[in-house]
């Protein structure tokens, strides 16, 4: 399984102008073939802090997500949309348990 973590920023009280995009790309997302979770949540303390979390049943599918048409769309809003400080990882997980 691979997760991604991490944060991307959108400008501060644009929640409403940014949410469609999102909520597009999540949608999208979850559909494919191999994606096991898929979520972003906006930080409580930090307004414009977005967290972003994901997990992918195999590397295959996280390629294919990559090279998706909806990740190029969602990419193709950053600029208009302001959202900046993209800061995302990618681990491989070998095992998990409940904690």
């Amino acid at each position: 399984m691979f997760v991604i973590t991490g944060t991307i920023r959108i400008p501060a009280g644009t929640l409403d102008a940014v949410r469609p995009a999102m909520e597009t790309m999540i949608a999208a997302s979850r559909g494919e073939d191999g994606c096991l979770h898929y979520s972003y949540a906006l930080d409580v303390l930090d307004d414009g802090l977005i967290h972003v979390n994901e997990a992918w049943h195999d590397r295959a599918a996280l390629d294919a997500h990559f090279a998706s048409d909806h990740l190029k769309v969602w990419r193709s809003h950053f600029g208009p949309l302001g959202i900046t400080d993209r800061d995302l990882t990618c681990r491989e997980v070998t095992s998990s348990e409940p904690v």
